[in-house]
């Protein structure tokens, strides 16, 4: 389990392709490195991880071609970077919304405005989607925890202040660039139950 807030920003060292796999080895901030452990989930741009080898400050993750496919892990080069966020413990406080991990869709920047103290992106939100995201609503975005601003038709955006530009790679995004998407998990369920009933309802 995830809160959305992003701890820091980690740089991809190596990568290594293998059968089925891709391994990529991680360099975490100084301050994300203590009492780490093999097994341990890592968020990397919102996707769940799991800790392969530990050397150090440096970390590894197996990929899975799933997992390389669906998210945009798999267009990261050796000197990309990654939003990253340690799993929660009981007792922490959720700044954000519970997140899982779990990647539904990559969605591309298609605009950003840029005001004083205030930058916006604007997204494209796939057609199957469009009933989770809503004005003012819960959305997961290469990990960070945000509100929906306005939503138009199939585009949405987001308004980022400037400690959410400083804090994750926001501030480097650029217009084409495919982002990582998790819908906030009690959302969908909320909006598949009352879709289900409704449907009963009109062929019962």
């Amino acid at each position: 389990m995830f809160s959305g807030i992003v701890q820091g920003i980690g740089k991809v060292i190596t990568i290594h392709d293998l059968p089925n796999l891709r391994r990529i080895k991680v360099k975490l901030p100084q301050e994300l490195t203590h009492n780490l452990s093999i097994g341990a989930s890592v968020a990397n741009n919102g996707c769940c991880l799991t800790i392969t080898y530990i050397e150090n400050d440096t970390v590894s993750f197996d990929l899975m071609q799933e997992t390389l496919n669906k998210t945009n892990l798999g267009k990261l080069k050796v000197g990309s970077s990654v939003n990253i966020e340690r799993a929660a413990k009981f007792g922490d406080e959720i700044g954000g919304h519970v997140m899982s991990g779990h990647i539904i869709a990559t969605i591309p920047i298609i605009k950003i405005k840029q005001d004083e103290n205030l930058k916006t992106l604007w997204f494209t939100l796939p057609e199957n989607l469009q009933q989770y995201v809503f004005n003012k609503g819960f959305i997961g975005l290469d990990g960070c925890s945000l509100t929906v601003g306005e939503v138009e038709k199939n585009e949405f955006c987001v308004h980022l202040i400037p400690e959410t530009l400083q804090k994750t790679l926001f501030s480097q995004r650029q217009v084409g660039d495919l982002i990582n998407l998790e819908i906030d998990a009690s959302t969908q369920a909320i909006v598949d139950t009352v879709t289900k009933i409704l449907h009963d309802k009109r062929f019962n």
